[in-house]
């Protein structure tokens, strides 16, 4: 259904030549140095200089991974970064990428390839590394959110944490014909975001040593888009060796073709062309653009300032200030054709043991906001019920079942976060009436799975996040960190430190077998249980309400099982 879309001197010289299939990274001007307890560290790029943060941490923020995609880099594979001199300050964020987000209006740039470090202050080398994406419907976010800071994860989890920026919507992805001419797979593909994130992973190869990483213990995660797009990371042949685990919160198995994305740069370009006085509605426009080679095309679309196509977007229908445009291609060069079908015949190229989950009440979120079933609360909740089993089955189920369907699978860890939801009883930890309006929302999982304690969305729902509440919630938090912290470490969220937690089984695709683990707590003491049912498509299908959007939500249905 639609509401699932929405929901980088000599070296720049270098990175100029786009004659090859398959982008490989310069090397550094400089070897990267060993970590040595200071906050002054050496890149293969140069020094960088960072700063002592919370919980007994250092952190590097803004630190260059990319050169920036600007000029004729602005639809092209990401080049790797300028060598500096000197000793670069890393002290705050750098940009984000360039959006529309509420109130402050156009927001970021498109010079926005930039991460950031955090890992504790001691001697300790060999820590797991541990990868952010930030979320935002892959066209709204950033890095610099505290609900993304690294500072929990660093200190408690002893692990170096990575969180960075990449490029959103229209400039992350965007495949037109007169760009791809002439032009490499990887320049071609359209999949910019993806490839962005792709050389985040290739700079961590590199450089995290230097931190008191270990290269060999990369566990890339993300949230909502951040999830959509490490599942894409599992797709691709590009990011092969990058990491050795996943962690999938709140994703959607669902590509988009080529033809989609193409239909939209063509939509794009007319608007451009209209707003720029190139022509005076759409009907003149696309007369203009069908008697325009394509040199000239792709000299208006890079003539085009940021702002322009900021305003040129639609407002994603789900709203959250997300904008409507289709992202993650498959394009057979950064993504597979056959998309993720590769899931279920094995031929994915990223085989590593993965935690995937959704929360119990995903939908609410994008529903709270409406008025439309505000009145209806059982037609809200069957409405809700039915949307959320399908956004588990996208996005955990037909994950699970494909990869678990073949023989040597690596292991998959699944989950259901319940914090929030109302329990047998009715009750639930959040305050006012928001037990039943949001229960376990989209996006939820996120401060116990950092341990930031922090969730955004209370600036637009109110505050749930309370001292009432606020035991249980550190319980549940050391739980969950201990588990991710023992997966970091080795593939297996069991065998914590700090005393047992309940055994989480591997996903069993036999009927009856452990699928899921149920988290949540009682008051302040943990409350899990296994959850032994995987929901097919009957089962979905016969939830769906009648005013449910049931046209929108069975194309996605179909698009998923075909």
């Amino acid at each position: 259904m639609k509401l699932m879309r929405y929901l980088p001197g000599f070296f720049l010289v270098l990175s100029m030549l786009g004659c090859v299939t398959r982008l490989t990274p310069a090397p550094g001007l400089f070897s990267p140095g060993e970590w040595s307890t200071t906050p002054v560290v050496q890149t293969a790029y140069g020094l960088v200089s960072g700063v002592a943060d919370a919980e007994g941490t250092w952190a590097w923020k803004g630190i260059p991974y990319a050169a920036p995609p600007v000029g004729e880099l602005r639809w092209k594979a990401p080049r790797p970064p300028a060598p500096w001199q000197g000793v670069r300050k890393a002290d705050r964020f750098g940009n984000s990428s360039a959006q529309v987000v509420p109130i402050l209006g156009q927001s970021g740039s498109e010079d926005c390839l930039y991460l950031n470090v955090w890992r504790p202050q001691s001697a300790e080398k060999m820590l797991p590394v541990y990868v952010f994406v930030h979320g935002g419907g892959n066209t709204i976010g950033s890095s610099d959110l505290p609900d993304y800071f690294g500072n929990a994860v660093a200190a408690r989890s002893h692990m170096v944490y990575v969180s960075l920026n990449y490029r959103l919507s229209v400039f992350g992805w965007f495949r037109s014909p007169a760009l791809t001419e002439g032009e490499s797979a990887l320049d071609a593909s359209g999949n910019y975001g993806t490839l962005d994130i792709i050389a985040a992973l290739r700079w961590v190869k590199e450089n995290i040593a230097a931190f008191g990483g270990d290269q060999s213990r990369v566990t890339v995660s993300g949230e909502s888009a951040g999830a959509f797009n490490v599942l894409s990371l599992l797709a691709s042949a590009e990011a092969e060796g990058l990491f050795q685990r996943a962690v999938v919160e709140s994703g959607i198995a669902m590509m988009e073709s080529t033809e989609t994305a193409e239909r939209a740069a063509r939509t794009m370009t007319l608007k451009l062309l209209v707003r720029r006085g190139k022509a005076k509605n759409i009907q003149d426009a696309e007369a203009a653009l069908d008697a325009m080679a394509n040199a000239d095309i792709r000299a208006f679309l890079y003539s085009v300032p940021t702002s322009d196509f900021l305003k040129s977007l639609d407002k994603s229908p789900v709203g959250m200030a997300m904008a409507d445009w289709p992202t993650i291609y498959a394009d057979g060069a950064v993504l597979p054709l056959a998309g993720y079908k590769v899931f279920r015949d094995g031929s994915y190229s990223n085989k590593v043991p993965l935690i995937i989950g959704t929360n119990k009440d995903e939908a609410k979120l994008f529903m709270f906001f409406g008025k439309q079933y505000r009145q209806d609360p059982v037609l809200y909740d069957s409405i809700a019920a039915y949307r959320t089993a399908l956004w588990r089955y996208a996005g955990v189920d037909s994950v699970a079942q494909g990869i678990t369907s073949q023989e040597g699978h690596p292991p998959v860890y699944a989950y259901r976060f319940d914090w929030g939801s109302p329990d047998a009883r009715g009750q639930s930890p959040l305050p006012r009436d928001l037990g039943r309006r949001l229960g376990a929302f989209h996006s939820t999982e996120i401060p116990f799975f950092l341990g930031t304690g922090r969730n955004s969305v209370s600036f637009m729902t109110g505050q749930f996040l309370t001292s009432t509440n606020e035991p249980g919630r550190k319980v549940l938090t050391d739980a969950v960190m201990r588990y991710l912290a023992a997966f970091a470490r080795t593939g297996n969220p069991n065998g914590t430190t700090g005393g047992p937690l309940p055994a989480w089984e591997a996903w069993d695709p036999a009927d009856g077998g452990f699928k899921a683990m149920v988290m949540d707590v009682d008051g302040a003491a943990l409350h899990f249980s296994a959850l032994r049912e995987s929901p097919s498509l009957d089962s979905i299908t016969s939830m769906a309400p009648a005013k449910a959007g049931d046209d929108a939500d069975m194309g996605l249905l179909k698009e998923i099982v075909e």
